[in-house]
């Protein structure tokens, strides 16, 4: 589970300090929206490729605590 969290950052110079995948600016919040809207991990990974399998699930850890 540290993997996944890992990939969890938070960078103040990164869209206003939010939590962001891998210091990029892909926000978790946006990726637990896509989800909750329907989308399926293959279909983000088809929208954003620059994003893997373990990004989305580690967002959908952060999502649950």
């Amino acid at each position: 589970m540290d993997s996944f969290i890992n990939r969890i950052t938070i960078n103040p110079d990164i869209c206003h300090g939010k939590p962001t995948v891998r210091n990029m600016r892909y926000p978790v919040e946006m990726i637990l929206d896509l989800l909750s809207s329907g989308m399926t991990v293959p279909d983000i990974i088809v929208d954003y490729p620059a994003l893997v399998e373990e990004d989305i699930k580690a967002c959908e850890i952060i999502g649950h605590e």
